[in-house]
């Protein structure tokens, strides 16, 4: 069987945070400062204090969507306690805008991570009907797939990840 060349697969995103899934929609990902975000990509913490600017795709702007952010390696790769760690969580996104028209329900936390190399990810889902939530209770030990079946989300749109560690970290490896 050959192996995959898909980034969500080899860097345990699909498997960790989602299930297998085809990308449809784009989304654009870009924080002051710095490039647009890529999969796999590292990012340091001084560099993503504020919220990123998030672009989605689409065609209808009757269609909306929600976008979570999630840390799967909190509080550190080796031992991640506190999987899936809520980072942000927006709903209500109409197509083709940015996630500053939608509706933010958990408020964007930067990630901070202390021991190791931590997978940031961003989930796009399509909404059926606009949403009404709740935030939930804490961040620590969110899990996306859960999130989606509550809210008869279907599977993801669109999926992007990138690589934080701490600003003085030298390992080369992501887990500790």
């Amino acid at each position: 069987m050959p192996r995959s060349t898909d980034p969500l697969v080899i860097g345990g995103v699909i498997g960790d945070v989602l299930e297998p899934f085809t990308s449809s929609v784009s989304m654009g990902i870009v924080y002051n400062n710095c490039p647009q975000v890529i999969n796999c990509c590292e990012l340091k913490p001084s560099k993503i204090l504020n919220r990123p600017r998030i672009e989605i795709g689409g065609d209808d702007l009757r269609t909306f969507y929600t976008l979570v952010m999630v840390d799967p390696d909190a509080p550190s790769p080796g031992n991640p306690t506190q999987r899936e760690y809520l980072h942000w969580l927006i709903t209500n996104i109409p197509a083709t805008t940015g996630a500053n028209f939608g509706e933010e329900i958990v408020s964007y936390e930067s990630p901070r991570p202390i021991v190791g190399i931590h997978r940031i990810v961003f989930v796009l889902f399509r909404q059926l009907p606009r949403l009404t939530l709740q935030p939930p209770g804490r961040r620590q030990n969110f899990n996306t797939r859960d999130f989606a079946e509550i809210y008869n989300l279907e599977l993801p749109v669109a999926a992007m990840y990138f690589n934080c560690k701490r600003e003085n970290d030298q390992s080369s490896g992501r887990r500790r």
